[in-house]
């Protein structure tokens, strides 16, 4: 198995593992983000991964997809001051 191969695996055994705590809204924006920012909506599966495996969450709702989804937005912002 190369690298990508195993990387594909582990993100299928992710996509998973989330689609047993994602509540049927949840699932419904994950795949939404999916399809128009598939970058985002790894990153967003990445985060709730750890969440869900440091034990924080155990249950994902649309309205912490939309949070964390917000948050995510506000670190990409970039900002740029006139002088």
């Amino acid at each position: 198995m190369n690298g990508e191969q195993e990387f594909l695996a582990k993100i299928k055994a992710i996509r998973e593992e989330l689609s047993k705590v994602l509540d049927k809204n949840a699932r419904e924006r994950l795949a939404n983000v999916r399809l128009v920012k598939p970058e985002l909506a790894l990153e967003l599966e990445l985060y709730l991964y750890q969440l869900y495996k440091s034990g924080h969450i155990n249950h994902i709702t649309e309205e912490q997809i939309i949070t964390i989804l917000s948050e995510l937005n506000k670190k990409k912002e970039t900002k740029i001051k006139r002088m």
